[in-house]
């Protein structure tokens, strides 16, 4: 099967499923690393009104933001080493046509200065009314990842395999793929749990991170 990329989208999660796996990502950072700009994986469940925002960045100018309102989900990638990289682009413009058919209702998302849209390689969407992902209307460049997606949106596969090498690589922890489960099928958190993720960490201490991302909790009022 191909892998997942703006080329591909059949393989990307429904919204709401893609919503809970960037919560589990969060939560398993948070968990990871108790400092905040350590980490690759966020999420803020009270973003705004009705809006919740997943994203990442790997500190090596690498970003995704995934913004979920009312009417479905916007995500923006950036590669910085991509051929489509807007940093390749006169004015550091989005790559022609990118962002050409972007419903109204995610307009105020690609102006948003949060989501530094004039760092941009690729952009997709679904609403909630919509049977599939979308995305603009342009030529990709001639490159066999040319917009990093499929780069960025491997974590989007939901296997909790993907994120044990991650781990494995930026933190140096071999974690249990079953524990890594768990997390992603939205167990609430237990003392227990935290501890077999990082010995280091208390439920306690994550208080305000599970509030923040919106995770269950077994001690959640």
């Amino acid at each position: 099967m191909d892998a997942l990329s703006t080329k591909n989208l059949n393989s990307m999660p429904e919204v709401l499923e893609l919503k809970k796996l960037l919560q589990s990502l969060a939560m398993l950072d948070a968990i990871m690393s108790p400092e905040w700009n350590e980490r690759f994986y966020s999420f803020n469940s009270k973003w705004g009104h009705n809006e919740q925002l997943g994203s990442m960045r790997n500190g090596c100018g690498d970003d995704f933001f995934v913004l979920f309102n009312l009417a479905g989900c916007f995500v923006k990638g950036f590669d910085h080493e991509s051929a489509m990289s807007s940093w390749s682009t006169v004015g550091q413009l989005p790559w022609p046509g990118l962002l050409k058919g972007l419903p109204s209702e995610f307009l105020p998302a690609s102006e948003e200065p949060a989501f530094t849209m004039d760092s941009i390689s690729f952009c997709i969407w679904k609403l909630h009314s919509a049977d599939s992902w979308d995305k603009g209307d342009f030529e990709y460049a001639d490159d066999e990842d040319p917009d990093g997606s499929e780069y960025l949106l491997e974590i989007f596969d939901g296997n909790p395999d993907t994120y044990r090498v991650f781990a494995q690589e930026y933190y140096e922890v071999d974690l249990e793929v079953a524990v890594i489960e768990k997390i992603y099928n939205h167990l609430p958190l237990t003392d227990e749990l935290v501890k077999e993720i990082n010995s280091e960490v208390s439920l306690k201490q994550l208080e305000k991170d599970i509030s923040e991302i919106g995770y269950p909790c077994v001690n959640a009022p």
